[in-house]
């Protein structure tokens, strides 16, 4: 008769872990995200302000110029291939 009531209390803790856990994780994982959250803005709260100052100090017809290939400079020999059966 122990062994029964032994088995039996094992199943119901089991199942009372089971469903408390599904009742309980997605509350932690809301609170781990907005904490998470928090850390970010807190850490990161002034990035907007300086990069709309950056955006700002440049003139709008501004653009940094890339250095243009030349088409005619000769980069090797063409070869051209035949297939052979």
């Amino acid at each position: 008769m122990v062994l029964l009531q032994t088995i039996l209390i094992l199943i119901l803790v089991y199942y009372g872990v089971k469903l408390l856990l599904k009742w309980l994780t997605p509350k932690f994982l809301n609170y781990a995200v907005k904490k998470t959250e928090e850390r970010f803005g807190q850490q990161f709260g002034n990035f907007d302000t300086h990069t709309k100052s950056q955006q700002k100090a440049q003139t709008p017809g501004h653009k940094k110029s890339r250095p243009k290939s030349n088409p005619s400079k000769k980069v090797g020999e063409y070869i051209d291939f035949e297939e052979i059966e």
